[in-house]
């Protein structure tokens, strides 16, 4: 990390409290590495909280402009990793101690590189 990253706080609540949280570091230029951490607040988080996490840091403009992505979701935290699977390419996880490690390419950050080698994006 250097003295120009970016540092982002994103909260989706869950009712009256606050669900899930991430902390987002990203580059000060585009084609860097966003680095994430995802957590949630103990006891029952409402289905589809995790997943509007993921969307929120995946939608940051900093995260579209990444090259790659690699963030740390709790292990178990299956609504996560589907999320990031479906919104992301090359995606790889393993564990580590109580979390799961995901390295992988934002979709956007594949579009934009295959539209400037002048290729189509593939249809999904």
């Amino acid at each position: 990390m250097t003295e120009h990253d970016l540092h982002q706080y994103v909260r989706i609540n869950d009712g009256d409290r606050a669900g899930v949280t991430a902390e987002v570091t990203t580059s000060g230029e585009p084609g860097g590495t966003a680095r994430a951490s995802l957590r949630a607040e103990s006891g029952h988080i409402t289905p589809g909280t995790r997943a509007s996490l993921v969307d929120a840091v995946l939608d940051l403009s900093e995260v579209q402009e990444s090259a790659r992505l690699e963030a740390a979701i709790p292990l178990g935290d299956g609504e996560s990793l589907n999320r990031l699977q479906e919104r992301c390419e090359d995606v790889s996880t393993h564990p580590a101690g109580w979390s799961a490690l995901l390295e992988a390419t934002p979709r956007l950050s594949v579009l934009t590189a295959q539209e400037s080698d002048g290729k189509a994006p593939a249809q999904q």
